[in-house]
C-alpha cells in the first residue's frame, strides 16, 4: 500500500484546499463592506484596500495557520494556554459573534436587502423581512437539522455561477465605468486616515474570527490527505491560502474599485447592500438584478446552514447536557430575531464587538503562530491577553452607538482611553500589546533560565 504520508500533493490538491478555504472566507459581508469602503474612501481608494487587505486577507489567513501549527481541533484550543475559564469564554464569543448575534443574521439581511427590498414599497419592507428571516431560518434549521448535503451540492453549482456573473459585472462595470475612481470625492474620516480606517472596516468581515472557528476544518481535511506533521500541514495550507487569499483579495480590490467609481452616479450609502443593488440594476436593469439576487440568497443560506450547524456542534461538545438539535434551535431562533433588527442595526452593533474581539484575535493568532519559539508557554500569553483586553474594551465602549457612547459612563472610558498612544486611530491596544508581549517573553526566559540552572545543580 502507499505510504500516504510520504505522498506529494499535487496542484489539484492545492486547489481543493484553495476551494475549501475560499469557500470558508467568502459570504455576504465580503461583497457588501468592500464596496461600501469604496464609496467611503474614493479617491484615497488605493490606501484604503492595503489596510482592508491586511484585516480581510492577511489576517484571516494566519487564524488557519495558528490552528495548524497548534495543532488544534477548534477556537477553544487556541486560548487553552489561558487556562480553560478563558478558552471556553473566547470561544463563546467568537461562535455568539460570527453566530446569532451578528454574522448568522447578516446572512438572511444582505439576502433580503439585496434580493427583496427593491422591489418592495417601504411601507412594507419591516414586515416584508419578517416573513422572509423566517421562511429563511427555517430552512436554514431544516438542512441543519437533517444533516442533509443537498444544499451544500447545490451551493457547489450556484456559488461558481455567482461568481462568474459577479466577474461579468466587473468586466461591464471596467468597460464602462459610471465615474474615475481617482477624482470621487472623499468621506471626512478618509481624508486624514484611509490606511487605518481601511484596517478597521476589514474587522467587519469577520473572517479572522471565522478561520480560528473553522480553521481546523481545513486543517482536518488537509491530514486526510496523508499529511500528518505540524510543519506539513501548515506548509500546505500556506501554499493553497496564497491561492484562496489571492482570488479573494483580487475580488476586494475590484469591489472596492467599484464602489469608489459608483460614485459618479450615486451618492455614498447607507450600506453595501444598497450600492450593489444600485450597481447591478445600472448594468444589468431589473432581470440581472433578480438573477442575481436569487443567486446571492441561496449562497448565503449556504453560509447560514454552516454556521448555525457549527455552532450547534461546537456548543454541544463543550455543554453536552444540551442535544445538538437544541442547540440548533436556539441558533436560529435568536438568528432569526437578530435579522429583524435590519442591516443598518447588526452593522452599528456589531462593531462595537468587534473593535474588542479583533485585537484579542489578532494577538492571540501571532502568539499562536510564533508559539514554537517559547514552547508555548501560558506565561507571554498572560502578560499580552492582560495588556489588549482593557484598551479593547475601552475601544468598545467608544465605538458604541450614542446611547452607550455618549452616556456619563462612556464620556469617562473615552477621557481614560484618550491618554493611550494610536486612541485616535481606534488602535489603542497595539503598544500595551507590544509592553505585554516584551514582559511575558522576558518573564519566559528568566523562568527558563533559572529551571536550566537548578537542573544542572541538581
Amino acid at each position: 500500500m502507499q505510504d500516504l504520508s510520504k505522498r506529494s500533493l499535487t496542484w489539484r490538491d492545492y486547489l481543493v484546499v484553495a476551494s475549501l478555504l475560499f469557500g470558508l472566507f467568502f459570504g455576504a459581508g465580503n461583497l457588501i463592506f468592500p464596496l461600501h469602503l469604496g464609496q467611503l474612501a474614493g479617491a484615497n481608494w488605493g490606501t484604503a484596500a492595503l489596510g482592508f487587505l491586511v484585516t480581510g486577507v492577511l489576517l484571516p489567513l494566519f487564524s488557519v495557520l495558528a490552528v495548524a501549527i497548534t495543532r488544534a481541533n477548534g477556537v477553544y484550543d487556541i486560548g487553552r494556554p489561558l487556562g480553560t475559564a478563558f478558552a471556553l469564554t473566547f470561544m463563546v464569543l467568537i461562535h455568539a459573534t460570527i453566530g446569532p448575534l451578528f454574522g448568522t443574521p447578516r446572512t438572511a439581511t444582505v439576502s433580503f436587502t439585496v434580493g427583496v427590498a427593491p422591489f418592495l414599497p417601504n411601507g412594507v419592507q419591516h414586515w416584508a423581512l419578517f416573513g422572509f428571516s423566517a421562511l429563511f431560518f427555517a430552512a436554514a434549521f431544516a438542512f441543519s437539522y437533517r444533516e442533509n448535503d443537498i444544499l451544500a451540492n447545490v451551493g457547489k453549482v450556484l456559488n461558481p455561477v455567482f461568481l462568474a456573473l459577479l466577474f461579468l459585472v466587473f468586466v461591464v462595470a471596467f468597460a464602462k465605468p459610471l465615474g474615475n475612481p481617482m477624482t470621487a470625492p472623499v468621506t471626512k474620516t478618509y481624508l486624514s486616515a484611509p490606511l487605518t480606517n481601511g484596517f478597521l472596516e476589514g474587522y467587519n468581515t469577520m473572517d479572522a474570527l471565522a478561520g480560528l472557528a473553522f480553521g481546523v476544518t481545513v486543517v482536518t481535511a488537509v491530514r486526510s490527505m496523508g499529511q500528518r506533521s505540524a510543519s506539513a500541514v501548515s506548509r500546505v495550507v500556506a501554499k493553497s491560502g496564497v491561492l484562496a487569499v489571492g482570488a479573494i483579495g483580487v475580488i476586494y480590490l475590484l469591489l472596492i474599485l467599484m464602489g469608489a467609481m459608483s460614485l459618479g452616479r450615486f451618492k455614498v450609502s447607507a450600506d453595501g447592500g444598497v450600492t450593489f443593488n444600485q450597481l447591478v440594476n445600472a448594468y444589468a436593469g431589473v432581470f440581472g438584478q433578480v438573477v442575481l439576487a436569487f443567486l446571492i440568497t441561496v449562497t448565503c443560506l449556504t453560509t447560514a446552514v454552516g454556521l448555525v450547524a457549527a455552532f450547534a456542534q461546537d456548543f454541544h461538545k463543550h455543554f453536552p447536557s444540551v442535544s445538538y438539535h437544541t442547540w440548533l434551535a436556539l441558533s436560529c431562533l435568536a438568528s432569526f430575531l437578530t435579522a429583524n433588527f435590519g442591516l443598518d442595526q447588526i452593522i452599528a452593533w456589531s462593531t462595537p464587538m468587534l473593535m474588542f474581539l479583533y485585537p484579542l484575535s489578532m494577538v492571540l493568532i501571532v502568539l499562536s503562530v510564533a508559539s514554537p519559539l517559547f514552547h508555548r508557554d501560558g506565561v507571554v500569553y498572560f502578560f499580552v491577553v492582560l495588556f489588549t483586553v482593557f484598551p479593547a474594551l475601552g475601544d468598545m465602549v467608544v465605538a458604541f452607538p450614542s446611547v452607550v457612547s455618549a452616556s456619563h459612563f462612556g464620556k469617562m472610558v473615552a477621557e481614560w482611553r484618550a491618554m493611550l498612544p494610536l486612541a485616535s486611530m481606534d488602535l489603542s491596544w497595539v503598544v500595551p500589546a507590544l509592553v505585554g508581549l516584551v514582559l511575558g517573553l522576558a518573564v519566559h526566559f528568566v523562568l527558563a533560565k533559572n529551571n536550566r540552572t537548578a537542573t544542572e545543580l541538581d
